[in-house]
């Protein structure tokens, strides 16, 4: 009997009680240019006709194959998923999202252009717009904004600079680092910062290809899991195994830049994550220079401009603020002062 040939990619799609939008989301996977897939689908514990919809999907086509799961919960469903693959590529996929035709096949090309690339996603959308409020299209236009590796690379502590619903990864690389982590956070950003930790090199193909369902019951709204402590928590402790690491800090002084909303409560999760405080931090109000915020002085700008020009004892700065504008402020106020990013600072929000 001839064995069915090994597909390109292999796709990963966990579902709970998805049965509303499930079906738009099968349709999108067979609307794919790129046909040679096949999906992995991984019912955990529905009580909706999630498993009826999927089942009815692998009756009619080959491609489509059900795994089951060995434990419970999105962490597990995906070791699961991944560990069924025949696919030497990966691609994450959410049962309420919609993936427009030539996603696969761009992040596909991209992958096979640049073999040092481990990982890429794409541009998103989401959707419906009305329930799009401010902050959810200020993290697309960011994400939108970032492609090559580089990009990543100096963003990477701001917010997961690569979607997690359009992940493309190579298996291998998956497995060298041990697949999905069950943490007390954001999964889908552990792995990306575990990735750039090795340094696999990691890229988004620059088109929106995949429409990113904002739904009622969304798990990043109503979970500890993903709440922006954990995300601080995540990122501090990545901070502090990677650039900020003593072997690579050495005896630098460690600068914040940033005392207002972002500053702040970026300080207070430092501080219960047992660290001292801060050498100094750096504030454009003259009102709040002076005072002493979570053990740290407020200084101005000018002080720190005085320890780059002299070029001895530079510091290490953070800069934690909210907005692009004001992280493109603080990037321009450095780089005067002859500071280089990633060696002598590092944006985080």
């Amino acid at each position: 009997m001839t064995s069915p040939p090994v597909p390109r990619v292999s796709i990963l799609l966990p579902c709970r009680d998805a049965g509303p939008h499930l079906q738009e989301c099968i349709d999108s996977l067979i609307a794919q240019t790129e046909t040679r897939f096949e999906a992995l689908v991984l019912d955990d514990g529905s009580t909706d006709r999630t498993r009826e919809i999927l089942a009815a999907w692998v009756e009619r086509d080959p491609r489509a194959r059900p795994v089951e799961p060995r434990g419970r919960g999105i962490v597990d469903a995906l070791n699961d998923l991944a560990a069924a693959a025949r696919a030497p590529i990966l691609a994450r996929m959410d049962a309420d999202d919609i993936a427009r035709p030539e996603r696969l096949a761009a992040q596909l090309a991209l992958l096979d252009d640049r073999p040092e690339t481990a990982a890429c996603g794409t541009g998103v959308r989401y959707f419906p717009r009305e329930r799009a409020r401010s902050g959810y299209r200020r993290y697309e236009k960011w994400l939108n904004g970032l492609a090559t590796p580089e990009e990543i690379e100096r963003d990477l502590f701001v917010e997961c600079p690569i979607a997690h619903p359009t992940l493309v990864i190579r298996r291998r690389t998956l497995e060298d680092i041990g697949g999905y982590r069950d943490i007390d956070g954001p999964e889908d950003y552990d792995l990306v910062l575990r990735l750039a930790a090795a340094g696999h090199s990691l890229a988004n193909v620059p088109e929106v290809l995949l429409d990113w369902r904002l739904g009622e019951g969304r798990l990043s709204e109503g979970s500890e899991r993903y709440s922006p402590e954990a995300f601080r928590r995540l990122k501090i402790a990545h901070l502090l195994e990677g650039p900020l690491h003593p072997e690579r800090l050495g005896d630098r002084e460690l600068w914040l830049w940033g005392g207002g909303k972002v500053g702040k409560a970026f300080l207070r999760s430092w501080a219960a994550a047992g660290q001292p405080p801060f050498d100094a931090i750096v504030d454009l109000d003259p009102r709040k220079v002076g005072q002493t915020i979570h053990g740290a002085q407020v200084v101005g700008p000018d002080v720190l401009d005085k320890r780059f020009r002299g070029n001895v004892d530079r510091p290490f700065v953070l800069g934690a603020v909210g907005s692009p504008g004001a992280r493109d402020d603080i990037r321009c106020g450095l780089e005067a002062m002859g500071a280089r990013e990633l060696v002598d600072y590092r944006m985080i929000a």
